[in-house]
């Protein structure tokens, strides 16, 4: 459908859940534009939310604070400024060592569980899960209280009740989490974050569920649909193992092939803007679609194809422009410990099951596998 939809109209009209008549941009070239445009807002007190959300409209509302990933300047940049120091490719690179061991270590797990194992489950799941757990400076041994929130957030047929309830829960334990912090820091961002003592409790709490939210589902899908499509693609596998200082460049390819954000990206017009030869009116939403852009045969050659050695440099997965993913690095670093590991542990590593047998998770706002049962 993208495809007819972007050789055809790349800048399209589209209906939203709401009634609101905005746009839909397909083309890698526009995605960037909108996306890199400081005429366009991601604010949620402006925006119509392209898809319903549990099905359930998302309404306008006030900037909630620490929850910065929908507001603009200066709001955005106040508060992405404290956070930027802490996903530097540097200061990343300081947890690279304790990611490799939760990988090694849930490694072990599979092992133990035996073959067939759910890689979702047993590995791809609690390794980032760790990994993000150690960034922040939340007790792991603890994640009954959070976990599944996030889980609820991007599952369009969970109840809304049920999230609710997820997320209130969560909300609380990191609240008593930030108290306990102000009393006896660590080495930790929240601990950094309260020692500046520039936010709020209320901005704190915020500023966990976003980075927490966004970075759970997302970067444990990107490692299990990863696995899958080399799975899937025997001789790019191939290719992979038999050199393995390529990996990074096959993350890459594999966070442009699968682009697991799927349609929840959008921006309001805040002025009229010639786009395309179109007029976008002030108030306009315009969803950008990231696999649509990410497949654009102007931009990448034969983007239908998975080519682990190709140049994939410029693909949007995380985004573009200011709200560009604020952890991209974290979420490499975790996806080249998860991919290794896997790699050097298991040489005879295989799908448990047929291709039309793994469940994929089409409709909620992630593409996911619900699992990934493999054997070795």
């Amino acid at each position: 459908m993208f495809d007819s939809l972007r050789d055809e109209r790349p800048l399209a009209r589209m209906v939203y859940p709401d009634g609101h008549l905005g746009w839909i941009a397909t083309s890698h070239e526009l995605v960037r534009k909108v996306l890199g445009d400081p005429r366009f807002s991601h604010s949620l007190e402006i925006g119509h939310f392209p898809v319903t959300h549990q099905g359930q409209l998302v309404p306008n509302h006030p900037k909630i604070p620490g929850m910065f990933i929908h507001m603009d300047p200066p709001d955005h940049t106040r508060y992405r400024r404290l956070l930027t120091g802490e996903f530097t490719v540097r200061r990343t690179s300081r947890l690279k060592s304790r990611v490799e061991a939760f990988a090694a270590e849930q490694i072990n797990v599979m092992r133990e569980c035996g073959a067939p194992a759910d890689l979702v489950t047993n590995f791809a799941k609690p390794l980032v899960l760790r990994s993000l757990c150690e960034l922040l400076g939340l007790p792991y041994s603890e994640r009954a209280e959070f976990e599944h929130a996030p889980t609820l957030q991007h599952d369009p047929d969970s109840k809304p009740e049920e999230f609710a309830a997820a997320f209130e829960r969560a909300s609380s334990f990191f609240t008593e989490v930030i108290g306990r912090k102000r009393k006896q820091s660590e080495d930790d961002l929240l601990s950094r974050l309260i020692a500046e003592g520039q936010l709020t409790t209320e901005e704190l709490c915020n500023i966990v569920v976003l980075l927490l939210f966004a970075g759970y589902e997302t970067t444990e899908s990107a490692l299990s649909v990863g696995v899958f499509a080399l799975l899937h693609h025997a001789d790019q596998l191939a290719s992979v193992r038999a050199d393995p200082a390529a990996l990074d460049t096959a993350i890459e390819e594999l966070l442009r092939y699968i682009t697991v954000n799927q349609y929840q990206t959008y921006r309001t017009a805040l002025e009229d803007i010639e786009l395309n030869g179109e007029t976008v009116k002030k108030g306009d939403t315009v969803t950008v679609s990231l696999p649509a852009a990410n497949r654009d045969p102007a931009k990448f050659e034969c983007p239908e194809k998975l080519d682990v050695g190709r140049d994939a440099a410029g693909h949007v997965a995380f985004g573009f422009g200011i709200h560009q993913c604020l952890g991209q690095n974290l979420a490499r670093v975790e996806l080249r410990a998860g991919l290794s590991a896997l790699l050097q542990a298991f040489p005879g590593l295989r799908l448990a099951a047929t291709i039309d047998e793994v469940p994929l998770r089409l409709k909620g706002s992630v593409f996911a596998v619900e699992n990934l049962p493999v054997s070795w």
